[in-house]
């Protein structure tokens, strides 16, 4: 497995410090992200989920912990909108060029507004996809942040 991708090539080229950390994905989980913290020995809400949506029709990255679900309600409410829907696995992997189980939110093929749960702010690090299934980058959640000049907001329940 190659550790360069899109997705680490945009913090290069931010000057961003990460580590990127190779990992045995399981396709047959449940919980993707979930797994992929047993796998890499950490508590599930310091790997956070890379998820499309969809606020009034329009396309946003969101970032919250793998064992939390994400609030429509609060996700609307995030991009001053009146609906948010998740977006269509086939839609996300076109929008990113990524595939599911391995979409990250840096390097996508176009850059859409990000959020991310105001609790993982709090952590001294975080993981977040790499752009492939099995690679995870660790990196400072303000790191994170200002890659993707994410609004820091409570989306889960």
């Amino acid at each position: 497995m190659s550790k360069t991708t899109r997705a680490t090539q945009a913090l290069q080229k931010a000057g961003i410090a990460f580590e990127a950390v190779v990992y045995a994905y399981d396709g047959d989980a449940n919980r993707i992200g979930v797994q992929a913290a047993e796998a890499l020995g950490v508590p599930p809400g310091h790997v956070l989920k890379t998820l499309m949506a969809l606020v009034d029709g329009k396309p946003v990255c969101v970032l919250v912990p793998s064992d939390r679900e994400v609030s429509m309600k609060r996700l609307a409410q995030a991009f001053a909108g009146k609906a948010a829907q998740m977006m269509r696995p086939a839609d996300a992997e076109r929008l990113t060029g990524y595939h599911v189980g391995g979409i990250s939110p840096f390097g996508q093929k176009k850059r859409v507004p990000a959020a991310i749960e105001e609790d993982a702010m709090r952590l001294q690090s975080i993981f977040l996809n790499g752009g492939q299934r099995g690679l995870q980058l660790c990196l400072a959640p303000e790191d994170a942040r200002a890659a993707l000049d994410a609004r820091v907001v409570r989306l889960t329940a």
